[in-house]
C-alpha cells in the first residue's frame, strides 16, 4: 500500500510532527497509522509524545446526565496549566469526552480512547490533535458512568475543579427530589466526606480512631475511669464530621442531611435513601510540579 496524502494529514493532526517525518514514518510501518505514531514517538519527533513527561494536574470536571436523571457521567480530564482549562476548544473537549462516557459502553479509560468520537476516528487520535493544537500535555485521567433506578443530580463547583454526582433511591418524579440531589451533592463537594454513614465506616477505622483518641485522653492525665466516656463522645463528634447523613447541612444549620433527607421524603410522599456519592476534585493525588514562573517564560522564548 501507497503512502497518501490523506494519511500523511492525519499523522500530522495527530502527533503534530513535519510533513516529510510523517511520510517516512508511515513509509517505515508499511502504512500502519499507530506504528507510524509510536515510530514518531521513538524518535522524538511528536510533539505530543514531548509533552508526555509533564505533569497535568490542571484541568476540568463535567458532568453530564439524561433528561430523566437515570444515568450520568462524570469525567476529570486533565491540562498542565489553569489557562488551558479556561480555553473554550478545551472545554467542548471535554464535554466530548463527558458525552461519549455517557452514551457508550466504556468500562475503562482505555477503551473510551479506543471507541470512535464524532469527527470520525478514535478519542485517542483526537486527543493527539488537542495536544498537537493546544500546545501542552492532557489526560482524559478518568471518568464513571452511573446508571440507577431512582435519581441522579449532580452538582459542579469552582467552574469545573470539583464535580460530585448523588445516587438516590426514590421512586418519585418530584421535582424535589433533584433539588435535594444537588442540595446533597454541594454538600459533600463542600465537606468532603469520607462515608455517606455510620454503616459504611470501616471497622479498621473505628478501631485506630479509639486507640489515637484513648491515648490521647491518657496524655491529658484524664482518670483512666473517664476515658472510654470521653472517646466515645469525642469519636462521635468526628464521626458527625465524616459521615455525610451526620454533617450539619451548610444551607440549612438546623437540619443534618440525614433529617433533611427525612424532610423531604415526607414532602413526596415517597422514601428517600442516599445510596451513593462519586466527588471528584481536579489533580486530587497528582504531584504538581512547582516552577518559577519568570524560568518557563524563558524556557518557552529560548
Amino acid at each position: 500500500m501507497a503512502v497518501t496524502a490523506q494519511m500523511v494529514k492525519e499523522l500530522r493532526e495527530a502527533t503534530g510532527a513535519g510533513m516529510m517525518d510523517c511520510k517516512k514514518a508511515l513509509t517505515e510501518a508499511e502504512c500502519d497509522m499507530e506504528r507510524a505514531i509510536d515510530i514518531l514517538r521513538e524518535k522524538g519527533l511528536s510533539k505530543a509524545a514531548k509533552k508526555a513527561d509533564r505533569v497535568a494536574a490542571e484541568g476540568l470536571v463535567t458532568i453530564l446526565a439524561n433528561e430523566d436523571g437515570t444515568s450520568a457521567a462524570i469525567v476529570e480530564v486533565n491540562s498542565e496549566t489553569d489557562f488551558v482549562a479556561k480555553n473554550e476548544d478545551f472545554k467542548v473537549f471535554v464535554r466530548d469526552v463527558a458525552e461519549m462516557a455517557l452514551n457508550g459502553d466504556s468500562k475503562d479509560v482505555e477503551e473510551l480512547l479506543a471507541s470512535q468520537h464524532k469527527e470520525g476516528k478514535e478519542l485517542k487520535a483526537v486527543l493527539h490533535d488537542r495536544i498537537a493544537t493546544i500546545g501542552e500535555k492532557l489526560d482524559i485521567r478518568r471518568f464513571e458512568r452511573l446508571s440507577t433506578n431512582g435519581k441522579l443530580a449532580g452538582y459542579i463547583h469552582g467552574g469545573g475543579k470539583i464535580g460530585v454526582v448523588i445516587e438516590l433511591d426514590t421512586d418519585s418524579n418530584d421535582e424535589k427530589i433533584f433539588q435535594l440531589g444537588k442540595d446533597i451533592a454541594m454538600q459533600v463537594a463542600a465537606m468532603n466526606p469520607k462515608y455517606l454513614s455510620r454503616d459504611d465506616v470501616d471497622q479498621d477505622y473505628i478501631a485506630h480512631e479509639k486507640e489515637v483518641l484513648t491515648q490521647q485522653a491518657l496524655n491529658e492525665g484524664k482518670p483512666a475511669n473517664i476515658v472510654e466516656k470521653m472517646v466515645v463522645g469525642r469519636l462521635n463528634k468526628e464521626l458527625k464530621e465524616v459521615c455525610l447523613l451526620d454533617q450539619v447541612f451548610v444551607k440549612d444549620s438546623d437540619f443534618t442531611i440525614g433529617k433533611l433527607v427525612d424532610k423531604v421524603a415526607k414532602e413526596v410522599g415517597s422514601p428517600i435513601k442516599v445510596s451513593r456519592m462519586v466527588r471528584y476534585e481536579v489533580g486530587e493525588g497528582i504531584e504538581k510540579r512547582e516552577e518559577n514562573f519568570a524560568d518557563e517564560v524563558a524556557k518557552q522564548m529560548k
